[in-house]
């Protein structure tokens, strides 16, 4: 997504666009030890050569803290006083591993490591017996880019992966019902308590299997999800001005909106940690390096509303303060022009959280005037984990697990500025 139009706006793009960076007074982002500092995957969109875009939407100031939003934002704009920006952050990768490097801070070719939600449900463990630790929304990174890995909990073991869900109460999981509709509840409970025994026999034998563990916990839970996941996923329950809130009345938003206030009904439930992914597959819907105005107008359309109205419902029920909401990307989008779309942007871009602990209606960070490099209190994207963490009264390094190095980038550091 482009951070340039959405929640660090450049009005130098506007003055200076046509123009390449040499005919701007910033010519000194063309020095050769900033260009790639850092980056895998080389000169991104050709900045000596390109010319810089103009902003393709409008913009204003939002809240008492006078957040300037794009006007694709305008309803998350008007809960600007709830949300911290973090406009400083970098990434490694220019390509679409990024996508992974944002859910564990390492480089696609580096394989799967344990992502962010796994290590919270990891470290703070269940509050409902009857639902997953940690949920999985909406259709996920494309395998090119991380696939599975980018919701797995790889060497913690998979009964720390997220569980994927729909928001179809009739078929929210494969098999969360019996194939045969005749089999009893008693009954059915009765054999899972038969495998239950036998896979513990399994596990004095086996004692370090952690699929057998996973395969045991699976077991347990699936019983209890048959009549928690349908109920928890029941949106019908909620109130007309409830899923109107969402924006579930209007075709552009309903999807959308009903993964998140399925969100809100599991967190309501217990659910550590829940995980909506929008536009995934491949590359991603947002990749747009072509025809940025519309393809960013759409797709903003879809999810503006809908986030929105999860903020302000988790607001008036009391529970934002106890909840965090972290809004991201895998990286921005270049200042200057690829055809009519911008190119991927890893040296500098935004994300955003509120709730839960952070400090609302503050923007920390800065890049350029230009939007191309972080410069100004530089954050790496585990930065944005360790604050989470932080957050949820976790520490990364007391949850290291033995034997499996980390370097101290892996682990990142609390945005002290932001936290409450």
């Amino acid at each position: 997504m482009s951070h340039l139009e959405s929640f660090d706006i450049k009005p130098a793009l506007n003055k200076y666009g046509g123009k390449t960076i040499e005919e701007t007074p910033y010519k000194d982002l063309l020095d050769p030890k900033r260009v790639n500092a850092n980056i895998v995957g080389g000169n991104p969109a050709h900045i000596d050569r390109s010319r810089l875009m103009p902003l393709q939407t409008g913009y204003k100031k939002y809240g008492q803290c006078g957040l300037e939003v794009g006007d694709w934002f305008k309803n998350i704009g008007e809960c600007a006083d709830d949300l911290a920006i973090v406009r400083s952050l970098w990434t490694l990768d220019n390509d679409h591993g990024a996508q992974l490097t944002f859910q564990t801070g390492r480089h696609v070719r580096e394989g799967a490591h344990p992502t962010l939600g796994s290590w919270i449900t990891y470290g703070l463990g269940s509050m409902n017996e009857n639902l997953p630790e940690f949920v999985v929304l909406g259709n996920p990174t494309g395998d090119c880019c991380g696939g599975t890995w980018t919701y797995g909990a790889s060497y913690l073991g998979p009964q720390y992966g997220g569980v994927r869900l729909t928001t179809d109460p009739a078929k929210p999981l494969p098999y969360i019902k019996p194939a045969d509709k005749f089999v009893h509840p008693d009954e059915q409970a009765a054999e899972f308590s038969l495998l239950g025994r036998l896979n513990r026999l399994s596990g004095i034998d086996y004692p370090d299997d952690k699929d057998l563990r996973a395969r045991i916990k699976s077991y347990e839970l699936a019983f209890q999800m048959q009549t928690a996941i349908p109920e928890t996923l029941q949106m019908e329950k909620e109130t007309e001005a409830t899923r109107k809130l969402y924006g579930m009345d209007n075709n552009a938003t309903r999807s959308f909106g009903e993964q998140c206030l399925a969100a809100r009904r599991l967190v309501e439930r217990g659910v550590r940690f829940v995980q909506i992914f929008h536009g995934g597959g491949g590359g991603g819907a947002w990749d747009a390096h072509s025809e940025i105005k519309s393809n960013h107008t759409s797709l903003a359309e879809q999810v503006d509303k809908p986030i929105a109205g999860l903020l302000k419902d988790l607001k008036q029920r009391g529970m934002l303060k106890d909840t965090l909401v972290v809004f991201g990307t895998e990286f921005g989008r270049t200042p200057a022009a690829q055809d009519t779309g911008r190119d991927h942007h890893p040296q500098g871009f935004c994300a955003w959280m509120a709730g839960g602990g952070v400090k609302g209606g503050i923007q920390h960070g800065a890049t350029d005037e230009l939007g191309f490099y972080a410069v100004e209190n530089r954050h790496y994207v585990t930065d944005i984990h360790a604050t989470a963490l932080h957050l949820m009264g976790l520490d990364s390094h007391r949850l290291e697990v033995p034997g499996r190095r980390r370097l101290a980038i892996d682990h990142g550091q609390p945005i002290k500025e932001i936290i409450a």
